[in-house]
């Protein structure tokens, strides 16, 4: 049985990941975070307490567990706060990276690293693998970093870029776009939207379901992953309001310039992703079928 070791398994990707592994069975896992494990589900799999920005016990953990791939979700993704603390941000995403690479060059371990669509400067979206990358943010420079670091590795290696990943998390307190909507749709809250920055998002088991299928195929390169369905942050918003049929006359729209952020943004990302589907049989479902899945998960746990 093949062993995956996951980085970042308290977050909300790793989280997830770890879920469909329990659900299918047929793989080993190691799942490891900085600090205590915070999955609510204790047996089925390893989990081991590891910081990534300590090379030393990254070491003695892989070479203990032996896993023949690792999924690398561990990162600091706050565009803001990579932006204001830099040097926490190249930690993280780059020198954790670098460590990760050199040991799984000695070890003979396939590396899947997650990325972004930030590494774009959104003037010409959607893009392809191939289009150069030319990030706006320090945090899209550190992904841009992290992902040269890889693809000069030795090792047998995957990108993978992905856009506003959102669904349904295993525990309760890690939020995303959709559910952030929802819940400020619900009480009322007023909010502003941006209705100038345009992305494809991506539901989080369509994300697992590629990076797993990696693993299997030892699929090499970088692939684009997200969902199908291009809009802007505000239509996103609408649409959530539309789906669970609730009052949107809260929500006003803003453009990116008026909220003065830290870190700027691209404007237009989106992906092609006739690679995924070709290589990874990627089949990415649209946004409407998303929400479904969400309101589904939601029913479930409900009625459990």
């Amino acid at each position: 049985m093949k062993t995956i070791l996951v980085t970042g398994s308290n977050g909300f990707l790793g989280q997830k990941i770890t879920e469909k592994i329990l659900e299918q069975g047929k793989v080993k896992l190691i799942a490891t975070a900085k600090g205590a494990n915070r999955y609510p589900i204790a047996h089925g799999y390893v989990y081991a307490e590891m910081d990534i920005t300590n090379p030393l016990q990254v070491k003695a953990v892989l070479e203990k567990h032996q896993p023949q791939a690792i999924i690398h979700t561990a990162a600091l993704t706050n565009v803001d706060v990579c932006e204001a603390n830099k040097e926490t941000a190249y930690a993280l995403n780059v020198t954790a990276v670098q460590n990760l690479a050199n040991l799984c060059e000695q070890l003979n371990i396939q590396l899947i690293y997650l990325s972004t669509d930030f590494v774009f400067d959104g003037e010409a979206g959607p893009y392809h693998e191939l289009d150069k990358p030319n990030p706006i943010s320090y945090y899209g420079q550190t992904k841009l970093m992290g992902e040269e670091i890889v693809g000069n590795s030795k090792a047998s290696w995957a990108i993978v870029r992905t856009i506003l990943v959102y669904g349904l998390p295993t525990h309760n307190n890690r939020s995303n776009i959709v559910l952030w909507a929802k819940n400020a749709l619900e009480t009322g809250e007023a909010i502003q939207v941006i209705n100038d920055q345009w992305r494809m998002p991506t539901l989080v088991e369509d994300l697992v379901d590629s990076c797993l299928a990696i693993v299997h195929l030892k699929a090499q390169g970088i692939f684009h992953v997200s969902g199908k369905d291009k809009m802007s942050i505000a239509q996103l918003v609408f649409k959530v309001a539309n789906f669970w049929k609730l009052d949107s006359s809260n929500v006003v729209e803003v453009s990116t310039a008026t909220l003065n952020q830290p870190a700027k943004r691209p404007a237009t990302t989106g992906f092609i992703l006739d690679k995924a589907m070709t290589e990874l049989n990627y089949k990415p479902h649209s946004f409407d079928e998303g929400l479904a899945s969400i309101a589904k998960q939601l029913q479930n746990k409900f009625n459990t």
